[in-house]
C-alpha cells in the first residue's frame, strides 16, 4: 500500500469515527409544528425548510434523525431540544 493510500485510509477512518452519533427526535402529542420547527432552527441550525421536513417526518414516522456528528458537539444541541420540551436522544 502506498503512502498516499495509507493517508487516505486514515482520513476516511477519522471521518467515519467523528460522525457516528446522531440526535433522534421523537414524536409527541404536546408540541406544535411551529414550536418544533423554531426549536430545530435554534438548536440544530436548520434552515426553515429542513426543520419543517424533520417535523413532518417526526409526525408521520414517529422519529427522525435531526443532526449527526461528534458526540461532544451533539450534547449541547440535544440539551436545548430537551429544555424546549421535545423528546430527543443521542444514539
Amino acid at each position: 500500500m502506498s503512502t498516499q493510500e495509507k493517508v487516505l485510509e486514515e482520513v476516511l477512518e477519522k471521518s467515519i469515527e467523528q460522525n457516528n452519533n446522531e440526535i433522534v427526535l421523537y414524536n409527541d402529542d404536546v408540541n406544535t409544528f411551529d414550536h418544533v420547527i423554531e426549536t430545530l432552527i435554534y438548536s440544530c441550525e436548520h434552515t426553515a425548510v429542513q426543520a419543517e421536513q424533520c417535523a413532518l417526518l417526526v409526525h408521520y414516522k414517529g422519529k427522525c434523525t435531526v443532526k449527526t456528528g461528534v458526540y461532544e458537539e451533539l450534547v449541547p444541541r440535544c440539551s436545548k431540544l430537551l429544555q424546549a420540551g421535545l423528546s430527543a436522544e443521542i444514539v
